[in-house]
């Protein structure tokens, strides 16, 4: 999961120690999301699916990931 992430941001132009622009939280990089996502194993199925879904429709992968990680700083209450 980790290469597959690695691998479709970097593919869409953006470096992954670029910040991912949330609000209030400085130095939030996409590389801070792909290892937290690398540690939940039993959801790598249903993000896989759901980003190739949105990028086969040529949508915006990253409006998605965004989504996961304000999941994650509410997960880790940052």
């Amino acid at each position: 999961m980790k290469t597959y992430l690695e691998t479709l941001i970097t593919e869409k132009g953006v470096e992954l120690d670029a910040e991912i622009g949330i609000d209030g939280h400085i130095g939030l990089n996409w590389q801070h999301l792909i290892d937290f996502i690398a540690q939940m194993p039993k959801h790598h199925q249903s993000i896989r699916t759901t980003l190739v879904k949105i990028d086969f429709q040529n949508g915006d992968v990253f409006h998605f990931l965004r989504h996961l990680a304000n999941g994650m700083i509410a997960a880790l209450g940052m």
